[in-house]
């Protein structure tokens, strides 16, 4: 048995009608049929990111996506750094 796959919206709706005071969450899990803990868990990502929860299976947050290209960017620089460094030895080496 396989687990249920909610979209986004379905997400922050089931959030949106926790916060407004409409449900609580252990009325809206058990109307779902899921635990108590998944829909607590929907109810933090949307107050804690709002419309930037729940990005989806292999979608990065903004923030998020924006420091792993700002990772990837340091270490290519870093690798160009050594590069450098390298080829400076070799000409330094090789004008004596």
């Amino acid at each position: 048995m396989g687990q249920k796959k909610f979209d986004k919206a379905f997400k922050e709706q089931v959030a949106l009608r926790i916060l407004g005071g409409e449900s609580t969450i252990r009325e809206s899990a058990t109307e779902l049929g899921v635990h108590y803990t998944t829909v607590r868990d929907w109810v933090q990502s949307y107050k804690q990111d709002g419309s930037n929860a729940f990005p989806g299976k292999g979608n990065l947050k903004p923030e998020d996506e924006e420091l792993r290209k700002l990772r990837k960017q340091l270490a290519d620089l870093k690798e160009e750094n050594e590069i450098l460094k390298k080829a400076a030895a070799y000409f330094a080496k090789n004008l004596k």
